[in-house]
């Protein structure tokens, strides 16, 4: 199975919000990084700080927010800052946030390498914070910012003070960059909820209702009692009804409208489209109705793949359909273009990175533009590559007969039964169309190994090892098509014996299309085996080939049978 890319999102925060050319020198290191892509700069003259945010791989984010805490442990002196803002370090915190394809945990570990390479090869001392604490008490900021810049040098010594990594007594360097807070959190969504209201006091009602904190509870339960308190002294609350988020209410003279302005602070815990249903069922409440919902800044593209899945889910609908159309539901679900357009292209972070300088892709091409490009004279695209086409083709096949078998009057019963089938077919043709393109990225990098130099004995041994693992990988590429290939005719047989029956031919083509991606891929696996000098691997990759085929044309014999039976 292809994985998903890996995003991770960095948001460091510099300590200078006045000088644009020492915020501009720091921004050009972090674009220096290849693969970074800088999304926002944001900076304050009050707080004399500047809030940056990029994204990319985990490798390159992590060496752009090295590079960032260099330049400005470089170009800031701490011993001049002033600002509204708390802060103890040039670069006050530097949070890893998990966008994609990682989970927290993982950006957690990345945090922590971070914190000891910048406190090893930039003698900056680091704390780690948030979900890269080493202690329970330090995955609260405020805990490791105690006293802030003015509070380290009494810290810097102290067991229990101490920065987690780089810890020494205070010196020229520590009063120059202070410490860095190096940490790992969620993905935080900020999104205004707009009201049929002009009322911020209803709004703020509606916003007390559903934040975590909740509202003060008051004596006699009137509104406008004397708020309550505990023992200590401190406002007894009334919790809201969803956790991590926070939120109030304001109006808009842009909109003219009221509205529920929240900081969603862990997704997972809730998603999106959790809160916008928490919202309309609390604002109906009220009296208010919801009428769309405001993205503020980039989101995550599994924030609108599972919201488009949550209200298809909820129409009893199938959700093995194209990522576009769930992408779709989500927008007119949640009101995403009530106020202005809504660009997926523009909000969504991978969409952002994969605009970005995207290379031309086979499977872009139309589908007369794909055949005359296997047409022309050039190797490649060849036959792995439509081996793979076919492949998705036969996966596309299947999951149409689950999505009209799922939609089928009188079916509707069944609709999860074969939704189910027709997100494992989505999830199929998408493997399938990677290895489109990869089938032929397999190609080029032989040519390229074949066009290394050869002169002295160590480029002829660079040379041939190059071509070697070059060939393996173009030996892999098919074996990992055959055997996305194969998993169609488990989509296809369950079609045809359990489907609309009125599109069983069409399931009968997809097997069709998927034993000849087997077949075609394994001859790909052969040819290119051949070229291996080790024999031992060669064999076992033909070996493997040669099953796959004997137990395609099986299948194939087998549900064509189902087919021709019910034709």
């Amino acid at each position: 199975m292809v994985r998903e890319k890996q995003i991770v999102e960095c948001v460091p925060n510099i300590s200078e919000g006045r000088n644009k050319e020492i915020i501009k020198q720091v921004t050009d290191e972090i674009e220096r990084v290849k693969g970074i892509k800088l999304l926002d700069v944001d900076p304050g003259e009050a707080t004399n700080r500047t809030v940056i945010t990029f994204v990319g791989s985990p490798d390159d984010v992590v060496e752009a927010a090295f590079q960032c805490v260099k330049k400005a442990a470089q170009l800031i002196d701490m011993r001049q800052h002033h600002g509204a803002h708390p802060r103890m370090g040039a670069t006050d915190v530097c949070p890893l946030i998990p966008v994609a394809g990682i989970t927290l945990e993982e950006c957690a570990a990345l945090a922590r390498q971070l914190a000891e390479r910048i406190a090893r090869e930039l003698a900056v001392p680091c704390y780690c914070y948030e979900a890269a604490a080493r202690t329970p008490e330090r995955r609260n900021l405020a805990v490791c910012r105690k006293g802030e810049y003015e509070g380290l040098q009494e810290r810097m010594t102290i067991e229990n003070e101490a920065p987690d990594f780089g810890a020494r007594p205070w010196d020229e360097g520590v009063a120059r960059t202070g410490c860095t807070a190096v940490g790992a959190r969620d993905f935080l969504i900020a999104t205004n909820f707009n009201l049929n209201t002009t009322s911020t006091r209803r709004a703020n009602a509606i916003a007390f209702d559903v934040r975590e904190k909740g509202r003060p509870q008051r004596e006699g339960g009137s509104p406008v009692g004397k708020p309550m308190k505990d023992a200590d002294g401190n406002p007894i609350m009334i919790p809201g009804t969803l956790k991590a988020t926070k939120a109030i209410g304001w109006y808009i003279d842009e909109y003219e409208i009221a509205q529920v302005s929240m900081n969603i602070t862990d997704i997972n815990v809730t998603p999106l489209h959790i809160a916008f249903d928490e919202v309309c069922r609390c604002a109906q409440n009220r009296g208010v109705r919801v009428t769309g919902t405001e993205i503020v800044g980039l989101i995550p593209k599994r924030t609108l793949i599972e919201a488009g899945k949550h209200f298809l889910k909820k129409q009893n609908r199938s959700t093995g359909i194209p990522e576009a159309d769930i992408i779709k539901i989500a927008i007119k679900s949640m009101g995403l273009d009530d106020l202005k357009a809504f660009n997926p292209r523009e909000k969504v972070i991978e969409y952002l990175l994969e605009d970005e300088g995207k290379k031309p892709l086979l499977v872009d091409l139309t589908v007369k533009g794909f055949a005359e490009e296997t047409s022309r004279e050039s190797p490649a695209p060849g036959g792995g590559t439509i081996a793979a086409y076919m492949g998705a083709l036969g996966a596309a096949l299947g999951t149409m007969v689950a999505n009209l078998s799922s939609h089928k009057a009188g079916w509707d019963a069944r609709w999860e039964e074969f939704s189910n089938w027709a997100d494992k077919g989505q999830q199929l043709q998408r493997e399938l169309l990677v290895l489109v393109d990869e089938d032929t990225e397999a190609f080029n990098r032989i040519m390229e190994a074949f066009g290394l130099p050869k002169g002295t004995d160590e480029e002829k041994a660079a040379r041939t090892a190059a071509i070697q693992a070059a060939t393996r990988f173009a030996t892999e590429v098919p074996l990992h098509t055959m055997k996305a290939a194969f998993n169609v005719f488990e989509l296809c047989k369950a079609m045809a014996e359990e489907g609309n029956p009125n599109s069983v031919s069409d399931a009968g083509v997809g097997v069709l299309a998927a034993r000849a991606a087997v077949l075609g891929a394994g001859l790909n696996v052969k040819i290119n085996a051949s070229g291996l000098k080790d024999r031992e691997v060669a064999d076992k990759f033909v070996a493997e080939a040669n099953e796959l085929i004997e137990k395609a044309n099986q299948l194939e014999a087998e549900i064509l049978k189902i087919v021709e039976s019910k034709l």
